[in-house]
């Protein structure tokens, strides 16, 4: 299929694109994540995804920014977003960070 002399090969995947922190609020900027994903918080070190993080995209369209609200209980080191489509498979990943 050809759009305008560009070559379309494939789906284009989702991004979360950039992350912010200040006052212990992540705000993640997002691409191509559909309504029904998930952003979660996970731990690098051991893996743990962090329940209490969950949000939902709820916005009908695929790009926008969310804000997490950290608990007081996470503990400083090095985290990443995670998103979860809407059939429960890993959709995107962001780059490492760190809490403090």
């Amino acid at each position: 299929m050809q759009v305008f002399g560009i070559a379309i090969y494939g789906r284009m995947k989702p991004i979360i694109s950039s992350i912010e922190i200040e006052n212990r609020i992540i705000v993640a900027k997002y691409q191509r994540l559909m309504v029904g994903a998930k952003l979660v918080l996970v731990e690098k070190a051991s893996g743990r995804r962090l329940t209490e993080t969950v949000t939902r995209i709820t916005s009908q369209v695929p790009l926008g920014a969310l804000r997490i609200r950290l608990p007081d209980p996470i503990a400083p080191g090095t985290y990443f977003l995670k998103a979860i489509n809407g059939h429960g498979a890993d959709a995107a990943q962001s780059a490492d960070f760190e809490i403090s």
